[in-house]
């Protein structure tokens, strides 16, 4: 497994994969030392990521190998589903896939999501419209959304 970190809007950046596809994309709560020379087999990941924040990648196009049980795989295949600038809410993702009662298993699966961003598990808010736990922090949830906004607010001053 190559690892990389890279430094995002939001804090460091870790992205973990090899030839196999992307494992693993995570922000990290602590000051880390930006990766001087990113592993061949994570630098389109790196590029994507900077595309993102910049504001002119609105999709991911990786090779991805998520490693979860098939239940949090279909969960995190239910995430990428969810458009660029829509979010979605906890109850209409376990509609959709098939079993409102599986609510828990469903928020659990979303906050075991291994790729942070690639699988917009920042899309997913409660039923009533608040922003709710994100293992990332819900200060970088509220950013996420806001950056992917098609209503930007314009500054008056």
């Amino acid at each position: 497994m190559e690892t990389c970190i890279i430094k995002s809007p939001l804090g460091f950046t870790k992205i973990v994969g090899d030839v196999d596809g992307i494992t693993q994309v995570t922000v990290l709560n602590s000051e880390e030392k930006e990766t001087d020379i990113i592993p061949i087999e994570l630098e389109e990941c790196a590029t994507q990521l900077q595309e993102y924040f910049e504001g002119i990648r609105t999709e991911f196009s990786l090779k991805l190998n998520a490693q979860g049980t098939d239940f949090q795989k279909r969960v995190w295949d239910a995430l990428e589903q969810i458009p660029y600038g829509k979010t979605t809410s906890y109850l209409d993702l376990t509609k959709e896939l098939g079993d409102v009662k599986a609510i828990r298993a469903v928020a659990n699966a979303n906050g075991k999501n291994p790729l942070w961003i690639i699988v917009p598990c920042h899309r997913v808010i409660g039923s009533n419209g608040s922003l709710t736990g994100y293992a990332g922090g819900l200060h970088r949830k509220k950013w996420l959304i806001e950056h992917e906004s098609p209503y930007k607010q314009q500054s008056l001053f």
